[in-house]
């Protein structure tokens, strides 16, 4: 039997035609993976009535890694589904959503990591109705802030310039804030040699979009750490390049954030870089392979600086032309 073992899970409208890309590129440096597929997502719920049906739920047990390409989530409530990644998260416990993002070109400096609890803020599911209010529970607690916090710390202490900047917002949400600075700060304490700041969500905000060189690892709640890695991402070629990985202590869910992308699904120009830079990541973090990681990433920047661009990147190449133009460039 295979040392690892991946379940591939497409989902929805351009996860079918970006995950398939990632697989490849992964065979390339692991050619003795093995791989189960699974269903998942919007389309599987309108079929089988569940969005992460148990038999999925079971693959990834048996795998301990998954790859998902996206979900098209409604915008308005339908009774009985939810996020298949949202409960991926929280079935598997995966606690950190690892966000990087590397300026393509050499005129910015950038070169940034967002750790953001994945588990917990207002994505911790506890909304409903009282009378005409809706109402949204925000959940922080100390146990899963100093987690993050030391993840974050771990982390940062691996890279060269060795900052945390905490990410909140304090001054409005003194309590669950509070709580989570606080117990960041208290993990901080095992690593002497990494420097730390905080500063507000605001201001974290404007500065991603302005001056993102300052940043080193950025560690924050949930919700702020999924809109500032969208912002983050634009340094790196936007949304179609942005990796991720949902990371737990047995588990990870690798994903690209660009999402299910209906506009474009099917016409065969989804930008695969997303979904094969998240495999980097889930060969870093999760398999220990960092040697793998980087030879995908530099293939993927240097297929993009040759000129190898999709049209979310302002290029005519196609998701296959994408494919070709790096798996060219990991050969030798």
């Amino acid at each position: 039997m295979s040392a690892f073992s991946l379940c591939v899970i497409s989902g929805d409208g351009v996860g079918r035609e970006v995950i398939p890309c990632a697989v490849e590129v992964l065979q390339q440096v692991l050619p003795g993976v093995a791989l189960i597929d699974a269903d998942a997502g919007w389309d599987c719920f309108t079929r089988a009535g569940q969005a992460l049906p148990d038999a999925t739920v079971e693959k990834i047990e048996a795998c301990g890694a998954a790859l998902f390409g996206a979900v098209s989530s409604p915008s308005r409530k339908v009774e009985g589904y939810r996020s298949p990644i949202v409960q991926m998260r929280q079935r598997f416990d995966l606690y950190a959503n690892l966000r990087p993002t590397r300026a393509l070109g050499a005129d910015r400096a950038v070169d940034l990591l967002i750790v953001r609890e994945n588990t917990q803020g207002l994505y911790a599911g506890r909304e409903y109705l009282r009378g005409d209010e809706a109402i949204a529970e925000r959940v922080i607690t100390r146990a899963a802030s100093m987690r993050i916090g030391q993840m974050a710390f771990r982390l940062a202490a691996e890279r060269p310039r060795r900052h945390v900047t905490i990410v909140h917002k304090a001054n409005i949400l003194p309590i669950t804030d509070g709580v989570f600075r606080d117990a960041v700060r208290d993990a901080g304490a095992d690593y002497p040699g990494v420097t730390i700041n905080e500063t507000l969500v605001d201001t974290a905000a404007m500065l991603l979009a302005s001056r993102p060189e300052q940043f080193d690892v950025i560690v924050t709640t949930n919700l702020f750490g999924d809109i500032l890695s969208d912002v983050a991402s634009v340094w790196g070629g936007g949304m179609g390049v942005a990796p991720a990985l949902n990371l737990g202590a047995s588990v990870a869910v690798a994903e690209p954030v660009h999402g299910s992308a209906p506009d474009i699904a099917g016409k065969g120009i989804a930008n695969p870089a997303g979904a094969i830079l998240s495999v980097a990541l889930l060969l870093r973090y999760h398999w220990g392979r960092p040697a793998e990681a980087d030879r995908i990433e530099r293939a993927v920047c240097a297929a993009i600086e040759a000129g190898c661009r999709t049209p979310d990147l302002g290029g005519r190449a196609t998701t296959r032309d994408m494919l070709e133009a790096i798996l060219e460039r990991m050969k030798g």
